[in-house]
């Protein structure tokens, strides 16, 4: 019987997926969607999702990544902080795709082309897509079927606006080793080095506008991106607060977006993805798959703290334009808070 059967084959279910085989688990992933799948994200890896990936042996290309840059969207000025436990990565969606893919593929992983619509829950197996399996993994994204499927979806808040991403490439020599975020009045431009002729642009808002005009609200990265031709088309992701009871319900377990996410203000999405398919691994292997709820919460805490407290204050009318000028004010507690989740 497989061990764990693997809905989504992304970066989420692909580490599962490693992580297990490693372990001596049989992982099967079932993903309909050919090699390499592409999506709207930040596309920088945190110094702990560097790590995590040479833990796994999954050796990524991409560009060095020293630290994160607050700029006011308006006059160009803010704070800066360098990792203190080695270099992030800049690193195109679709490349990291296609190394986790090599790699699962180098271990013997089976990825099958097939979508799973439904499944049945036994007392000592699942049964899905035709296969049998001790237990089920959902890694299929931020608006999980599974999830859904297994009553563990909450409504968010309505009080609350929903948030959104957007994302394309510029063909264009990067100016900074730094991760630029770029604070404007109601929305951030994340701007990441990929290559010697590429960077990535992220913009997180709740308003709906083309990204053009989304754009145009930061006056100092527009200007830096002036003439440089558009590399790749728009892509959006959202809403992206997603709610979960629980990451845990009989023999099926959520991972990555899957298992809930807040907001992508930090950038940590990919870091906790990882570190929580390594603690799924762990409980699994040692026959506790119920401690995987505490395992996952242990994994996540400081980017639910961090992310939780830095959108809360972004929300607020009297602080949210204070942000970059506290960090300007309060280096120390900058670059605390930027190695916490570093």
């Amino acid at each position: 019987m497989i061990d764990l059967l693997v809905v989504g084959g992304g970066p989420a279910g692909l580490a599962t997926a490693i992580g297990a085989a490693r372990a001596g688990l049989e992982a099967v992933v079932a993903e309909p969607r050919p090699s390499p799948v592409d999506k709207a994200c930040g596309e920088g890896l945190m110094p702990s999702a560097v790590r995590a990936l040479e833990q796994l042996g999954v050796s990524v290309p991409g560009r060095p990544i020293h630290g994160i840059r607050y700029l006011d969207a308006t006059t160009g000025r803010g704070a800066e902080a360098e990792f203190r436990t080695g270099p992030g990565l800049g690193v195109r969606r679709t490349a990291l795709h296609a190394a986790l893919a090599r790699r699962a593929d180098d271990l013997g992983v089976r990825v099958l082309p097939v979508p799973v619509r439904e499944f049945r829950q036994g007392a000592f197996s699942v049964r899905a897509a035709g296969l049998t399996c001790r237990h089920l993994v959902a890694a299929d994204g931020l608006h999980s079927p599974t999830r859904r499927a297994l009553g563990l979806h909450q409504p968010a808040d309505p009080a609350a606006p929903p948030r959104y991403g957007l994302r394309r490439h510029y063909a264009v020599a990067p100016w900074s080793e730094l991760v630029e975020v770029h604070w404007s009045a109601r929305a951030e431009a994340y701007v990441t080095p990929l290559a010697p002729d590429l960077v990535g642009v992220a913009v997180l808002t709740s308003d709906r506008a083309p990204f053009e005009e989304q754009l145009s609200r930061f006056p100092v990265l527009a200007a830096r991106l002036a003439g440089a031709p558009a590399r790749t088309p728009v892509r959006g992701a959202g809403p992206l607060h997603q709610q979960v009871r629980a990451r845990v319900r009989g023999r099926v377990l959520l991972v990555g977006d899957a298992a809930g996410y807040l907001d992508a203000l930090t950038g940590e999405g990919l870091s906790v993805a990882l570190a929580s398919a390594e603690a799924l691994v762990r409980c699994v292997a040692a026959g506790r798959p119920q401690e995987y709820e505490r395992a996952w919460r242990r994994a996540s805490r400081s980017y639910r703290w961090l992310t939780g407290a830095l959108l809360w204050t972004r929300q607020q009318p009297l602080l949210a334009d204070r942000i970059v000028p506290a960090a300007a004010c309060l280096p120390g507690v900058f670059r605390a808070g930027v190695n916490l989740l570093a």
